[in-house]
């Protein structure tokens, strides 16, 4: 553990070999599995074309609204946490919900 100026002990991470792309991967799929009736059918795949990352969520047909959210408004605030992590990152990351 590490002490910060704050006096807070934070735990150091160690081994986290996890790539950006695969932590943005994992956060999205949490999320809907939190929000799913059906976790199990939640997956979440990911296509580079070279210049952008495309992240597809995948869910149960009766999930969709819930995933989407009313006027969209989970499914931008998915893709602003993803926004956030992709500029943290250098990289540009789009998100499909198929």
């Amino acid at each position: 553990m590490a002490e910060r100026d704050d006096d807070v002990q934070v735990e150091e991470s160690e081994g986290d070999d996890m790539s950006p792309i695969d932590s943005m991967r994992e956060m999205i799929e949490y999320i809907a599995r939190a929000l799913a009736s059906n976790p199990d059918a939640v997956s979440v795949t990911e296509e580079d074309d070279g210049e952008r990352i495309f992240l597809h969520l995948s869910v149960d047909d009766q999930d969709k609204g819930k995933v989407i959210g009313r006027d969209g408004r989970v499914a931008q605030s998915m893709r602003s946490l993803l926004r956030v992590a992709a500029v943290k990152a250098d990289t540009r990351v789009s998100l499909e919900i198929d």
